[in-house]
């Protein structure tokens, strides 16, 4: 029987917190639990803990070392990430940072650089490229014959929790899922509070990104290559965060992240051009990863 893991949440104001540990405590889908959390608010906390069955709250996160095998940081503010990951990796805490990992390539680098020096393992992704139909998707038209991505859904740019990094984050992810880690150059055409966003890729792929402010109509994608187009309307799993609370209990189990570190760190990089593209317009080179 595998052991049981024991993670602890910090951040409970977004719904991946109860989300996760419904998945783990309530459902028991996977061999691990959500036994602590802490949240920005103590009714954030409250609701997080009684929708996905978890037994305790604590209101000091650092409070979690020595309860738990391994932490989830899961505040909206991706610029909050930094300080609460840099104190759980100092301490040998495996982490799991959800996305983004920060709102800032160079803190991002130096999170890494910090588990690597301590040998803490740490991972971050979306769980967008991870549901079934989009996995599907790409196996049935080969993900190398995609020549451009184009795809729409929710996103603000002038979002008070990152700008485009909020949101923006899940059409990112699976433009790099799609087309790897060699993002070039990106630009921006703003409209208002909407904008379309284009990130050019080695060998001439692209990804065009619709971003719609207060959009409720989900995700969509346009995958175009030399054998046709296929269309993919956003389609969750039964269960969309079984798939992340997996890589999660796994991650805790292997302490190996299931991604590399360039793979991690492209998406920063790519929301981080494109958040200057959109303050200053032009066309914005990427930092290479």
């Amino acid at each position: 029987m595998s052991r049981i893991c024991r993670l602890g949440i910090i951040g409970a104001e977004n719904s991946h917190s109860y989300k996760i540990a419904e998945v783990c405590n309530v459902l028991e889908k996977v061999p691990l639990r959500v036994t602590h959390i802490w949240g920005e608010t103590k009714e954030f906390a409250a609701t997080a803990a009684r929708r996905g069955g978890i037994p305790e709250i604590v209101s000091d996160w650092k409070s979690l070392l020595g309860k738990v095998d391994g932490v989830m940081i899961d505040q909206r503010h991706g610029a909050d990430h930094g300080e609460v990951a840099r104190y759980f990796i100092e301490a040998g805490i495996p982490t799991f940072v959800d996305k983004p990992l920060t709102c800032n390539l160079t803190e991002a680098r130096e999170i890494l650089h910090l588990a690597e020096r301590r040998g803490c393992p740490v991972t971050t992704f979306s769980s967008k490229p991870l549901q079934k139909a989009f996995q599907a998707k790409l196996a049935e038209i080969g993900r190398d014959t995609v020549t451009v991505l184009s795809s729409s859904g929710p996103a603000d740019i002038k979002s008070k929790y990152g700008g485009i990094f909020f949101y923006g984050i899940h059409q990112v992810d699976c433009a790099v899922e799609v087309f790897g880690t060699g993002a070039l150059n990106v630009s921006v055409h703003r409209g208002g509070t909407n904008a379309i966003a284009t990130i050019e890729f080695s060998s001439g792929r692209l990804a065009s990104l619709s971003l719609i402010a207060g959009h409720q109509g989900g995700f969509r994608w346009l995958f175009c290559t030399d054998h046709g187009d296929f269309v993919l309307p956003d389609k969750n799993d039964r269960l969309p965060y079984l798939n992340s609370a997996r890589l999660v209990s796994d991650f805790l189990k292997t302490g190996t992240s299931p991604f590399t570190v360039s793979r991690m760190l492209a998406p920063v990089a790519i929301l981080e051009a494109l958040q200057t593209a959109c303050e200053s317009g032009g066309k914005v080179a990427v930092d290479p990863v």
